[in-house]
């Protein structure tokens, strides 16, 4: 096996496609985005990622049947009157090492420049480390001309935040895409970074939608962002409470994992 195998599953012709990223991160913001995105569009599947950089697993499904991790694109042709398709890459994982991190992303670009792509938008949370009610966007661009475009929807670019910059998929679809010559924008959902964030990931896609023009129905996130914020709930009032609880009981427990 090759160190990174992308498997085509059909050809396509597409029009000035616009690359959008969101793998597991901070939050799983950009995970939940690109997800949504890819299902409310709904766009089809163009392509299969697996790479010796992901951890050796496969998932098993409910009835039995296994399926080895990986990244995977799917396309959405815009109607006729729209300026660009776009493409969608989500996944299980980002590379575990920084050497798997470059090779992915290299291969994952290499693939899209051959379909046409010269713009790349990645998605991804930015953590505060405290709850936040209402997130900001904020953004990194890969030219001034991008940072101008992207304050007109009320994107922040924050001369502190990131600090230290950005780190993995989403900050090097950015960089590598640069070799590519392709323009970018990372945009950054504000998120706690205690657990998942639907908030976060709506906050991040109302800007997209505006950018790219499209429109999407954001009702079934609000409804996770809700029973998110209900659980988050009831973890502070047990914590506040304790007594609440029988003693010797464990205390009750809600999955903050990833909500499908």
């Amino acid at each position: 096996m090759e160190d990174v195998v992308i498997r085509s599953l059909e050809k396509v012709a597409l029009h000035d496609p616009i690359l959008i990223e969101g793998l597991p991160g901070v939050g799983n913001v950009g995970k939940l985005a690109a997800d949504y995105l890819r299902d409310q569009l709904p766009a089809k599947p163009l392509a299969t990622i697996y790479a010796k950089f992901f951890p050796p697993q496969v998932y098993v499904s409910e009835t039995g049947l296994i399926r080895l991790v990986s990244n995977d694109l799917a396309y959405w042709k815009a109607p006729a009157s729209a300026e660009h398709d776009l493409l969608v890459l989500g996944g299980d994982y980002q590379g575990i090492s920084p050497e798997g991190q470059y090779e992915i992303t290299h291969r994952v670009l290499d693939y899209c420049s051959g379909l046409g792509v010269r713009e790349v938008f990645t998605l991804a949370g930015f953590a505060q480390g405290r709850i936040v009610d209402q997130p900001r966007v904020l953004g990194a661009a890969t030219s001034p001309a991008q940072v101008e475009a992207m304050k007109k929807f009320n994107v922040v670019f924050s001369r502190n935040d990131p600090g230290g910059g950005l780190i993995g998929a989403s900050g090097l679809f950015l960089g590598l895409g640069r070799l590519f010559g392709m323009e970018g924008v990372c945009l950054m959902g504000e998120t706690s970074g205690y657990f998942v964030d639907p908030r976060a990931a709506e906050a991040v896609l109302k800007v997209l939608a505006k950018v790219v023009k499209i429109d999407l129905d954001l009702a079934a996130l609000q409804a996770k962002a809700q029973e998110i914020d209900r659980i988050a709930q009831k973890i502070h009032d047990a914590e506040q409470h304790p007594e609440a609880s029988a003693p010797g009981a464990p205390a009750p427990r809600e999955d903050l994992g990833y909500i499908g």
